[in-house]
């Protein structure tokens, strides 16, 4: 079987939302689903002579198998046929799930959390997975019904070679879920500088509609290899004169997934994960997966 889909569960409603999520992609894969729920250790050292803490000992034994036993009821609910196994680790659940994503092929995690995976998203681990993470790496969030099922796959495009893994992805992602795939390439932008040399906009010279014809032949070459080999996915092309993250923010209204790569060239100059991911991560008005390209 394929490497599994991994999701955090701390028990909260965001974590039962991802385990959702979860279980949905890993059906979509045909593979397993694992339940990861990670205990950061205790701030206070133990007496001398009393064992080191674990879930067992410290009576949280019957806490975490109802947590996990709820999470996989909720999969159940999506996928119920998926094979699903659980895990119980001691240890910072930011370094558990970096480790965990060597061997999956996605990690999932929800936009907020209690417990160990309290602050989630506005702290440091979803950010530190997109960024270093061995997988992909979806984060949870958006409207309160949850993503568009009509909407389509929003690929952030910034030209990169870094940018091919997102691409790869998206075009994969809006196949399994029989969706359309809306390729979004922003450039000429001012606040983030989409070129350095003789042809960055902020020269005092520059021909608008020659730089505008050279960006949209960039977009037709980066994508018709993609399309070739996905001829099912419904492609729109979209270049677009704005600054990259409104852009970005503004189309993912009416999507049901964004991805976007965590670093690049172009619009993204300069990223491990930069402004533009992090925004997207914070903003999106729906779930967001940062891919990282290759090393």
């Amino acid at each position: 079987m394929a490497e599994p889909v991994v999701v955090g569960v701390d028990g909260s409603p965001s974590s039962l939302g991802a385990v959702g999520t979860a279980a949905h992609e890993a059906a979509l894969r045909g593979t397993g689903l694992r339940l990861v729920n990670a205990f950061g250790w205790p701030s206070m050292h133990p007496p001398p002579g009393v064992p080191p803490w674990t879930p067992a000992t410290a009576g949280l034994r019957e806490l975490v198998d109802g947590t996990l036993a709820q999470a996989e009821q909720r999969a159940r609910e999506v996928a119920p046929h998926l094979d699903i196994t659980r895990e119980v680790t001691l240890g910072e659940p930011l370094t558990v799930l970096e480790i965990e994503s060597r061997t999956a092929s996605l990690v999932v995690v929800g936009s907020r959390g209690l417990g160990a995976f309290g602050g989630l998203l506005l702290g440091s681990t979803a950010v530190h997975l997109a960024a270093h993470g061995h997988s992909p790496v979806l984060v949870v969030r958006g409207r309160p019904g949850g993503p568009n099922p009509t909407g389509p796959v929003l690929l952030a495009v910034d030209g990169s070679p870094a940018g091919e893994k997102a691409i790869e992805f998206a075009f994969t992602e809006a196949a399994m879920r029989g969706a359309g795939l809306l390729a979004l390439h922003v450039w000429n932008t001012w606040s983030e500088r989409a070129y350095e040399g003789p042809g960055d906009p902020l020269n005092v010279v520059v021909d608008i509609e020659r730089l505008r014809a050279e960006e949209q032949q960039l977009l037709e070459e980066i994508l018709s290899p993609w399309q070739i080999r996905y001829p099912q996915v419904a492609v729109e092309r979209r270049l677009v004169r704005s600054r990259i993250r409104t852009a970005l923010i503004d189309a993912s209204h009416d999507a049901q997934l964004v991805v976007a790569g965590a670093r690049g060239r172009g619009g993204f100059t300069g990223l491990l994960l930069g402004s533009v991911s992090q925004a997207l991560l914070h903003h999106a008005h729906c779930s967001v997966a940062v891919v990282r390209g290759k090393a």
